[in-house]
This record gives structure tokens, sequence and C-alpha cells, in this order.
């Protein structure tokens, strides 16, 4: 058959020169309504147009493609990605994982040369910087000698590997999170390579990849698993999307920010449910969007549950390239391919959708979202009342809000005024005393300093995040805010861990061209990294005395952060409420140092003067940070930091790294080891059998993420993972986080279902532990993984809704296979984490629409038979599963296979997509 079925190659000629593209002409020819499609659906056409090939992309794929309709369909589409993203935490165990491939294939006769990333790879480290210095001039620096310290070896093998496999490269650390550097910098909208163009389109093994498509680039978030494949040369399946239309119309109100409409936007939906789907935004509202407004939407797609949120390119897109630098020639071949192609947004058009959500902009208010998920929004002006009612509901402490009726009784009974120490005023020492019952409170003294520390109490106020530092109108709110806060005498409470990680070194310069960051460093939001830190849990430990005192007395206390990630125990174990903001909010509430404050009506301290100072007093204008914008940002400023993004620090370019092709493992390692998965695979394939005798090993609730799963954030001593360390002579000082540690299988297993915040209902405490059934015996998860496994036991995890969600961790997955799981059987899925069970051979299962463990009775300590697979695998297939449970009859019920599509069956088949493409490898 041709390569080109629907005579769609044209020519195209353009200021770079004469190219060949793929056109829809020769669709609408042939009858299909492409201008009806979203414009997300045409990129996934002229994807599996130009990728053609009548084997892995067919023309009946195509066909689905192009006759897309509203309505829901199971049928499963192909993408091949231009280009994959990755950070470290994610990135060294893929590239242990091709480092592992070429080893088995060396030791099977094979050149290992031939197995190299076959699409370009960009690797940024930007997950490994930790805040242990802060509110200092030195706390950078120091961060980036101990990340050193912590991260050499890995950062040894990523340096190897840029040299090792071609189509590799790697951003060094201290240069940015990898979401603004791809949106500031790789991102190109269009793509020109080899006389072709294209959409530029990736996928990052980042759940917040979809960054990116506030610049018009199609990408999402897949597990490291996914990526790999695609970087070896397979497509990616996936079941057609559903489009879902966000409207937007009017604009921001003054007062508002990006990060108050993104808020909102969560929390819409989520309600309406956005799972596993498309949502492409349209409307008059997003002539006033920004890039950056944009791409703050965009960011939190996984907030939401949805594959992508995709903002069509238009003016606005290629005003942000030119203030970004992309030279005159790639922005002129941006507009002209988008235009000759349907790609290029005009008004509303005539599109379909599967469904449409409407949002007025005019209405959004300031907002915060938490204390554990980024969709449970809160009005600013609520704050306060839903802080008691969670405090009351989820923790069981009352709480009794200031009557100002007796307050002001009190002080006609003799009271006094505040004094200008604000917090230890004796207005809240009669706080404490008489109108907080039910809180806890402690006095906290180090040195000559005392303060009283409560339930409700900021401990961390961090802003980080690719979410909100891309945006230049909060981060220089964020200055502005500091800067009028200074010149009014207020400063940020003592107990308040402050932090600034910009995600890009290009913040920096614009802030120090403003006059704001002298203002924010005195406020102790000193730069601490140039990195994720706090919003993927690298907050750094809490100082010894806050950290006592919250442990010792048991207090709920907060972090405000401007990040899009709030899990239970993600940004700090010890901090158990955890609220979403903006940037210009962090600052505001670290002055204030609690999220107990009515911000609309009381102030945020008090003047040397005794003058309250309210957050109206000191919140900038619109106008007052447009024109600061309009000053500081410069096309230059990216022309400097992007042009010396791959040099690195000193401390990078002194790494020495071997030149040997094939990696040479270290027994002493714990970082870095060749894993398990690949050695020694036949080259055959057995066809699947039925999983009889099952175990339960955790039997969970809703909204398990993989936060809950993967093992992530620091870890103690006696833990599994601890123990295994300290065995190898590593001290505790030096044990670094799981997420430095994703190259060692060993670690990673044991730390795997072991979040302190976890509920097995197996067992009645929370965290890593669960029943030994056979025995009765209580364990970690671990250990009783090992006692099935002598036990030739097979094992089960049970769960309810919305099983996965939350980032795109492969380790979910690969240690879930460690422990021994060959199924998951839930409630649903979220999308990513599926996907990644079925690339590490685990069957993902779901119980009937309807159905779930409490209503069928399941206690979790039956044993389970799952029937079905044997006798032939199809996608989405129907399996049986029965249960046995002593005393009690025998019973069945049906579950269906999520193996969405047959070349998911073959991964299954294969014992994942890895062994998959290997085999694969061998065969040549």
């Amino acid at each position: 058959m041709s390569r080109d079925p629907f005579n769609s190659i044209k020519s195209l000629k353009t200021n770079k020169g004469e190219f060949q593209y793929w056109s829809f002409e020769g669709l609408t020819k042939a009858g299909f309504d492409i201008e009806s499609l979203p414009f997300s659906i045409r990129i996934l056409l002229e994807n599996a147009l130009r990728n053609f090939d009548d084997f892995g992309i067919t023309k009946e794929h195509i066909e689905t493609l192009a006759s897309w309709s509203p309505e829901p369909s199971d049928k499963d589409i192909p993408f091949k990605p231009a280009r994959v993203l990755m950070q470290d935490f994610t990135g060294v165990p893929a590239v242990v994982d091709i480092a592992s491939l070429r080893a088995e294939a060396v030791r099977k006769g094979k050149d290992p040369q031939k197995i190299n990333p076959l699409i370009p790879v960009d690797l940024v480290i930007d997950h490994s910087v930790q805040v242990d210095y802060f509110g200092t001039n030195y706390s950078y620096q120091k961060n980036v000698e101990v990340e050193y310290e912590r991260n050499g070896e890995r950062y040894q093998f990523l340096k190897w590997a840029q040299k090792a496999f071609d189509n590799f490269s790697v951003v060094p650390p201290g240069m940015g999170i990898c979401h603004q550097v791809n949106l500031e910098y790789l991102a190109q909208g269009v793509i020109a390579k080899e006389g072709k163009v294209f959409p530029d389109t990736l996928v990052g093994t980042d759940s917040h990849t979809p960054m990116v498509n506030g610049i018009g680039v199609i990408a999402w978030g897949v597990g490291g698993i996914e990526a790999e494949a695609a970087i070896l040369g397979q497509p990616i399946y996936f079941i057609m999307p559903e489009v879902v239309g966000l409207k937007l119309k009017g604009k921001l109100p003054i007062g508002t920010t990006a990060t108050d409409m993104v808020l909102t936007i969560t929390e819409l939906l989520r309600k309406h449910g956005v799972v596993g789907k498309f949502v492409e935004v349209f409307g008059s509202g997003l002539d006033t969007l920004t890039v950056p407004d944009r791409a703050t939407i965009s960011n939190m797609s996984p907030e939401f549950g949805c594959t992508v949120t995709y903002f069509p390119i238009d003016e606005r897109t290629l005003d942000y390239m030119q203030k970004t630098n992309r030279s005159e020639e790639q922005i002129d071949l941006v507009e002209a391919y988008c235009k000759a192609n349907m790609l290029w947004r005009e008004g509303e058009g005539k599109i379909k959708y599967s469904s449409i959500v409407e949002l007025d902009l005019s209405t959004v208010e300031p907002t915060v979202s938490g204390p554990k998920r980024p969709q449970d929004k809160i009005l600013l002006r609520e704050f306060k009342q839903k802080f008691g009612e969670i405090l009351a509901k989820a923790h069981g402490r009352e709480y009794i809000p200031i009557d100002k009726r007796d307050v002001s009784r009190w002080f006609e009974e003799g009271g006094s005024q505040p004094s200008e120490s604000g917090r230890e005023s004796l207005l809240d020492v009669e706080y404490e005393t008489k109108v907080k019952k039910g809180l806890k409170t402690v006095a906290v003294k180090l040195h000559n300093e005392e303060f009283v520390l409560h339930d409700g109490s900021i401990v961390i106020a961090a802003i980080t995040s690719c979410t909100n530092t891309s945006n230049p109108s909060v981060m220089l709110g964020a200055g502005l805010i500091a800067k009028k806060a200074r010149e009014r005498g207020l400063d940020v409470k003592p107990w308040v861990k402050t932090s600034l990680a910009p995600g890009s070194k290009v913040v920096t310069d614009y802030l120090e061209k403003a006059n704001l960051l002298d203002d924010l460093e005195a406020l102790r939001f000193h730069v601490v990294g140039f990195g994720c830190t706090s919003c993927i849990g690298n907050s750094g430990p809490l100082p010894r005395h806050i950290a006592q005192a919250v442990e010792s007395n048991d207090l709920i206390v907060s972090s405000v952060l401007s990040g899009n990630r709030n899990f239970e125990a993600r940004v700090h174990p010890q901090v158990k409420m955890n609220y979403l903001m903006s940037p210009m909010l962090v600052v505001a509430y670290a002055l204030v140092g609690r999220v107990d404050v009515d911000l609309e009506h009381e102030p945020l301290g008090y003047d040397p003067n005794l003058e309250p100072v309210y957050l109206r007093d000191i919140w900038p204008s619109n106008d007052e940070i447009f024109e600061v914008m309009s000053k500081v940002l410069s096309p230059m400023d990216f022309e400097k930091n992007y042009g010396e993004i791959f040099e690195g620090n000193q401390m990078w370019q002194q790494l020495k790294v071997p030149e040997d092709q094939v990696y040479q493992w270290s027994k002493e390692s714990t970082y870095i080891k060749e894993v398990p998965f690949f050695r020694g695979i036949s080259e055959t394939v057995d066809e699947p059998k039925d999983i009889i005798g099952a175990k339960v090993l955790l039997k969970l609730g809703d909204s398990i993420t993989t936060d809950h799963i993967s093992p992530a954030g620091s870890f103690s001593e006696n833990s599994p993972a601890g123990q295994y360390l300290v065995q190898r002579g590593v001290d505790k000082s030096d044990f670094n986080s799981y997420g430095s540690r994703r190259g060692n299988d060993e670690v990673m297993v044991r730390g795997t279902f072991a979040n302190v915040r976890i509920k097995n209902q197996l067992v009645s405490r929370e965290g890593g532990f669960t029943l030994h059934i056979p025995s009765g015996e209580e364990m970690s998860v671990f250990d009783a993984s090992q006692k099935y496994k002598e036990e030739s036991i097979p094992l089960i995890v049970l769960a309810g809704k919305e099983y996965g969600s939350g980032s795109s961790r492969d380790w979910a997955a690969k240690g879930t296979n460690l422990l021994g799981v060959k199924a998951v059987l839930a409630e649903s899925y979220e999308r990513i984490h599926r996907s990644n069970l079925v690339g590490m051979g685990i069957l993902p299962l779901q119980y009937l629409t309807g159905e779930s463990a409490e209503g069928l009775g399941l206690t979790g300590k039956e044993t389970f038979h799952i029937h079905g697979i044997s006798d032939g695998l199809s996608a989405l297939k129907r399996l049986k599963i029965k249960v046995q449970m002593e005393g009690k009859s025998d019973f069945e019920f049906e579950v269906i296979s999520r193996l969405d599509s047959l070349i998911e069956v073959a991964y299954y088949k294969n014992g994942g997509i890895l062994h998959y493409v290997l085999r694969d490898f061998l065969k040549r």
C-alpha cells in the first residue's frame, strides 16, 4: 500500500525554506469533516497520517481519527511523539532500564549501540534539590553543595548516558524546572526536520507535561515505562478520547490572579468529570489570557484528571514566542504552517465537542485549595471558617472563631491594645486561652526567642513549582507584596520556613531588574534552588525546635505553597494541612503565620506605630504589576540563560564519567543497580495463565494516589528501605530521598506502599503495614510480600475509585510488580497508572458498574481465583473471579480486564512493554 493513502503530502514555502507537510486536504476530499474536529484531534490525525506504515499505524487508525465524533469510543489509536521530556527522578530509572536492555543484549551477543533513543530525549535535572538551608544569602549555594554530595553518583550516571546514547541530552542541575524549561525554550510549536514540517508533540515522564499545551503543543504525562517504549520506537496506544470544550468568556477581575482562575477551573472540571479525556479551551475569554496564564491552566491537567488541556496556536502564542527569544524564522514557520494546515485559531468556528463547560472569568474570586487535594477549592473569604470545619471533622478538634463582641467587652474590662509583636500580643494571648477552646497550643522558646505554635500555624511557606513560577505576573506580584510589607514594617513570623524556588533563572533576572528580589529576601524568601522543591516533597527538615514541638504535641500545622500538589504527607510528613495558593498569597500568609485568619477583615499584623496593616493595603494593582513587567521582561534574558543551559556549574563540569558503551554496574552502589526485569529473558513468550489462589496484599479505599503507592520523600532507619541501607553501611544522614534512589530497585521495592498516611483496611494503623493472612501476623508490606513469595502465593490489591491518581510515577507499578502483585482490582483508574500497570505485566481489573468490594462483601481476607486469562485474552475482556472464605460459601463475580487494546494484550503477555521491545530487538 502507498505510504500516502490519502494523497496528503503537500509542499509549503516559508522563510525557513521549502518543506513537505501532511495536509488534511485529501481527507476533506474523501468526505471527512475536518473543520468540525477539535484542534487536539487534528494534531493526532496529522501524527497518524505522517507515521502511517500499514502495520503499527494503519489506514483504519487514520479513518477512525478523521471520523472522530463527540460520543465515547472504544477504538484505540496510535501516537508517535516527536520527542520525550524527562526529569531526573523518573529519568534515572528510565536510563537504568535502557542501560539494562543494553546489558542483556550484550549477554545475548547483540551490538549494544543498536539500542539507542530513536527520537530526541531531553532530561532536566530538577527534582533533586532539597530545602536544607533557607532564609539566608548562602541558602542557594549550600543546597547545591548538599545536592551534589547526595546525588553525585546519579549525576555521573546521567552524564555517562549523555555521552553513551545518541539523541539524549541532559540539562544539568540548577537550570530550572523541566516544564518551565520546556515552555520557555525546548518547545518549538512546529518542528522542521529532514525537509519535513509537522506539529511539535511530546510525552513526558512527569504528569505536569501538559503545561506546554499552553503554547499550542500537544503533550501529556506518561509513566517512565511508556516513555521508554516511545523512545525505542513504539507507538503509544490509547482509546480515542472524548474532548471537553472549556469555554471561557469575560476577563479576570481586579484583585484576582491566574492562580485563583486555575484553582476555580480545577474544581469545575473535577465536578464535570474529565478523567481520561482531552480538554480544549475556546471562547472570547481566551483573548485576555497570556501564554503564561494559559500554561498555568494546562499545568494542572492531572489535577483535573484529564490528559491534556489544549490551547490552539494564535497571535498570543506568537507574541510569547517573540518575548521568549524564539527566532523570527521559527515564529514565521509556526504561523505559516498552522494557517496552511487548519491548526490556527480563528474565532470559535464549527468545532464539535463531547460536552462543554463554561466559565465567566469575571466571576473568579481569590481562592486557595486544600488541605489535601487540589480540587478542594476554598474561597479566600471563607478560608477561616472552612479551616475550623475541617479541623473539627478530620481531626476531632473543636474550633471556635473570634467573637468580636467578646473581644470588645474584654477591652472594656481593661485589656490593652496589641503590642508590635503581633501574634504574641495580649489580644492573642486571650485569643489562645479563652477563644481557642479545643485547639492544641504549645509555647516554644529558643535562645531568647519565644512564640506560640498551635493548630493551623504555618510552618512552611514556599513559592515553588512550575505552575506559578512560569508566570511573571504572579511572581512580580509576590515581589511587590514583599516590598509593600517591608515599607509598613511587617516581617515573616519566626516559625515559618520560607523558600523561593524559581522554575528558571529568567525569574531571578527580572526580579533583580525590578529591585524586588531584595524585598523578598528581606522577608527570608531567599532563592533556595532552581527546582521543584516543596511541591514534590523536597521541603527539607523543619527546624529542630519546630519539628519537636509539632511531633511531641501532635499539632495540626499547615503549609502554604504556590504548587500544584498537596496530597497527604507529600509536602512534609509532619504537616497535615497543605494549601495551594498564588505566590502573592504565600507571602501574605507567611506574614501572618497561620491559616485561621480572615484576610478580608483581620490585619496581617501591626506596623511599629501599632497601626493595623491589611492585605488590601499591600496588594498591588494590575496596573502596577503590568507596568513593572513592561520594564523588566526582555528576550535578552532568555537568550542569556538558555544560551548556557547545557553547560552546568563548575561541579557538573568536573564530574568524570567512563567512556564505556555498556554501563559497568557496581555491586557496592546503593544508587544505581541493573534492574532484574530483563536478566535471562526468554526469546519466546508463553501464554499467560489464570491467577489461582491469590491473597490480598492491601485493601484500599478511594482516591489512592501514586503518592500513596510509590516510594517518595524521606524515610526512617526503621523502615525496610532504611534497614537495607543501614545493613550496607549507609548512615541515616546519607539516606537521601526515595526519589534520588529510583535507580536502585532494592530500595524502591521496600518503599512501595510505605507512605505514612496510607490506610490499608486489613490493619488498624496507618502506614505501610499489612496482614499476612495465613499467619494472622501484622508486618510491613515488604516483609509480608517476601513471606508470600516464599509460600508461592500470588498477590492482588483491592481498591476503590480513582486508583493511581497523581504523578506519573513508574515505580508505583515497578514496585507493585516486584512485591509479587499479579493483578489490581479497582472501581476506576487514573489513566497513567493503569497504563503503567500493563507496562509492568500487572493485570488491571475493574468492577462492573455499580459494584465494589463493599457491595460484594469482600473483606480482603478471602482467597481469589481469576479465570479467563488462560483461554485467550482480548481487549476489555470480561473475566470471572471465584472467591473462597473459610466458613462462608464460595461465590463468583465478573470483572472487566482493563487491557484496553490489542497491543496492551501483547504487552501483558510479554510480561511488560519493555520485555516486548527487547524481544522484538532480539529477533533482528
